[in-house]
């Protein structure tokens, strides 16, 4: 099993939900769910677990649940 960390830059309320890498090796998410009640943070670990192909259980924010900058380590296979 190895370990990925990554740092999101998190747009909420955008018409479509996705996730992609920019050249300098950040990522982008832009998430339909608005920054209420952990609704967006709930809809980024699911759509990294999606894009890893690992369970929800293996996706963590480490840093910035608040923010719109995101560290989140993930567990892979």
């Amino acid at each position: 099993m190895g370990t990925v960390m990554l740092q999101v830059k998190v747009k909420p309320q955008a018409r479509v939900s996705e996730l992609s890498q920019t050249t300098d090796g950040t990522w982008i998410a832009r998430l339909k769910s608005p920054p209420v009640d952990g609704k967006a943070n709930d809809e980024l670990v699911r759509l990294v677990a999606e894009k890893f192909q690992c369970g929800k259980a293996a996706v963590t924010i480490k840093a910035g649940t608040s923010g719109r900058t995101k560290l989140i380590r993930v567990e892979t296979q």
